[in-house]
């Protein structure tokens, strides 16, 4: 779905910021750490945040759209979301998905406060390789319940299109949302606080995720 020449405006800038945080699979990669924005912050007469829907390659596509993002954070404390300027539908190749295995990641710096949302593969299975997910990484995705399958040696989870959607409202776009209220509260972590602004990350989308899922379900 194109979305309007509001809702895809965005404009460059030569200044940078940090990474807080990210959720991957199976694992946070390094160069996570390398990952910049180049984008201006928002005018004073522009609606923030600002949203960029790229075009997703032929096997991917993004689960959630632009209205639907809005009617969630619409949801959440004001609190929660009115420093976030911008977020990015950002298209990923094949190629990156399966060096990185990333869903998104939450970026900041110049003003700007950024969250990157990937697309999900359209065959809907998650794959993991031959060692199965640890229990922490089954219980981040549980509540969503995937069917997950051994195939010929290889772990995987199983999606449908309905409860990736929920996934990427409820899990992933508010573990993001926890590492902007990380970046609040002014922790800027280096790689030796990677593991606490995931579990910070983790817990808030746990409990607003229970809770969004109890009102609104």
């Amino acid at each position: 779905m194109r979305q309007n020449k509001k809702e895809t405006a965005w404009k460059k800038s030569r200044k940078f910021g940090d990474v807080k945080g990210g959720r991957m699979r199976p694992k946070i990669a390094d160069n996570i750490f390398n990952r910049q924005h180049n984008l201006f912050p928002p005018g004073e007469d522009e609606e923030a945040p600002i949203y960029i829907v790229d075009n997703p390659s032929r096997d991917f596509y993004f689960p959630v759209s632009v209205e639907e993002i809005k009617t969630f954070l619409n949801r959440l404390p004001k609190e929660h979301s009115k420093n976030l300027t911008h977020v990015w539908l950002r298209k990923m190749s094949a190629k990156e998905y399966e060096k990185e295995r990333i869903q998104g990641c939450f970026i900041c710096g110049s003003r700007v406060n950024l969250i990157i949302l990937y697309p999900f593969p359209k065959h809907l299975t998650m794959i993991f390789g031959k060692k199965k997910p640890s229990k922490k990484r089954l219980k981040w995705y549980a509540a969503y319940a995937p069917e997950l399958k051994e195939e010929g040696g290889i772990w995987k989870l199983v999606w449908t299109e309905e409860k990736i959607k929920n996934y990427y409202l409820e899990g992933l776009l508010l573990h993001e949302i926890g590492h902007q209220m990380d970046s609040i509260y002014k922790r800027y972590w280096s790689k030796n606080y990677a593991k606490r602004a995931e579990d910070f990350a983790d817990n808030f989308a746990f409990f607003w995720g229970d809770k969004i899922r109890n009102e609104y379900r």
